[in-house]
């Protein structure tokens, strides 16, 4: 891999990093259980794997932010996880903050100034 293909890789990575919270956060107002949120995440265009999100989503329970109840699904059982009071404030005050910082962005991006 080309020096410049990895510096692209590793910023999309950490530009996917810094916005993967608020991502999680918006897919979970229903209960989901985690291989079935990377399939919704994924379809959407948000990249995550395995290794990437449950240690996200135990974080995010840790903080308050979502709750979760285990279920058995055909014999299997399944942590799901959903939403927070919290979590809804947090999200709330996060697409805020994304919004300014997008707007600022496509103004940047397009030879403006701020």
């Amino acid at each position: 891999m080309s020096d410049l293909s990895t510096i692209i890789q590793n910023a999309r990575q950490e530009l996917n990093r810094g916005s993967l919270v608020l991502a999680v956060l918006t897919q979970l107002s229903e209960p989901q259980y985690g291989y079935s949120l990377i399939q919704a995440l994924n379809g959407l265009g948000i990249e995550i794997e395995q290794n990437t999100l449950y240690p996200l989503l135990r974080r995010l329970e840790k903080q308050g932010l979502l709750e979760s109840l285990w279920q058995v699904e055909d014999n299997r059982p399944r942590r799901y996880y959903q939403i927070s009071e919290k979590g809804r404030m947090l999200k709330d005050a996060l697409i805020v903050e994304w919004e300014k910082l997008t707007g600022a962005l496509d103004k940047m991006i397009k030879g403006g100034h701020l």
